[in-house]
């Protein structure tokens, strides 16, 4: 890169400038801005559907270069990723944050720089997943029997919801709304704040915080541009995306707040699920994890703290 040449980032994603992603890629640009000021071209495609393209080719634009940094699901992205889709694999948001900031982000992010054209700055929070549907309230796995659930891209994640009785089917986002509206699907699992930003409280009366998978958001930068850059910029921007991480958290926590109660004032109704109701379902997965060991290993599944 030649001294003084002005250096354009381009930041990306699938949602409207309001979500909490959007908001975290503004806080790095706006680092980056007034660190670098004019040696940086701060750019921004917030949403790339609305260029015709699907949520899961932001990785993709990110790796030919189209998008110099950009965030997508870590959900069904690449086989050596699916341990990542295991069912309740955490208790809570903290021991989720624990575990994506230490050992078990640090597998995702080898496995993904392995695989892609990028270098992996970290990881934004989707959150835990819930059950939205139309039919009727889910208290146990009996109550998935015969009821179609729209899945991200996963076959662990698929083959979750055939072990609870469910019929597991994928559409892509920009088609979801469609397929539920016209019957096509009777549920889907999604954040609350997702849930509410695609409507589907609109036409679900039924949600269960199931807390089912927790699901990151990889942020990736394309490998040669990044490696391009002068070194103080690279680590400006592992630093801003550091700085960004936990603030896209506190967001994402009042978002799902915010959603519950957009949810309610909607006249749905809300199923939170007892201990034991939990252990149920917890119960009707077991046997993937004898499946994922088959797949992955023992060593990597014992790394996850999977029993």
């Amino acid at each position: 890169m030649m001294m003084g040449e002005v250096i354009q980032i381009r930041l990306g994603g699938y949602g409207p400038p309001s979500t909490t992603f959007s908001r975290a890629l503004k806080i790095i640009g706006d680092k980056l801005k007034v660190q670098f000021g004019p040696r940086v071209d701060i750019q921004y495609v917030w949403n790339v559907m609305d260029l015709g393209y699907n949520a899961e080719d932001v990785l993709s634009l990110v790796e030919r270069g189209a998008l110099s940094i950009g965030y997508q699901s870590t959900s069904g992205l690449m086989p050596d990723v699916g341990f990542a889709d295991l069912p309740f694999l955490f208790q809570n948001e903290a021991a989720a944050r624990t575990a994506i900031d230490g050992t078990f982000g640090a597998l995702l992010a080898s496995a993904i720089e392995t695989k892609t054209n990028s270098r992996v700055l970290g990881f934004f929070e989707n959150g835990f997943r819930h059950i939205s549907n139309s039919i009727r309230p889910v208290r146990s796995p009996a109550d998935f029997q015969g009821m179609s659930i729209r899945t991200l891209n996963s076959p662990i994640q698929a083959r979750t919801f055939e072990l609870l009785g469910a019929k597991p089917v994928h559409v892509g986002l920009a088609k979801l709304i469609a397929a539920l509206k016209n019957g096509e699907i009777d549920g889907q699992e999604n954040p609350l704040a997702n849930t509410v930003t695609y409507g589907a409280h609109k036409l679900h009366k039924f949600h269960t915080l199931t807390n089912h998978f927790y699901v990151s958001r990889v942020v990736a930068a394309h490998r040669q541009s990044f490696d391009s850059w002068p070194k103080d910029l690279q680590d400006a921007v592992r630093a801003a995306v550091k700085a960004a991480i936990p603030l896209q958290r506190d967001y994402a926590e009042q978002e799902e707040i915010d959603a519950r109660k957009a949810i309610e004032a909607a006249g749905c109704d809300v199923v939170d699920l007892t201990q034991a109701e939990r252990g149920a379902f917890r119960n009707a997965v077991k046997p993937i994890y004898a499946e994922a060991r088959r797949q992955f290993g023992d060593a990597l599944i014992d790394s996850l703290g999977v029993k």
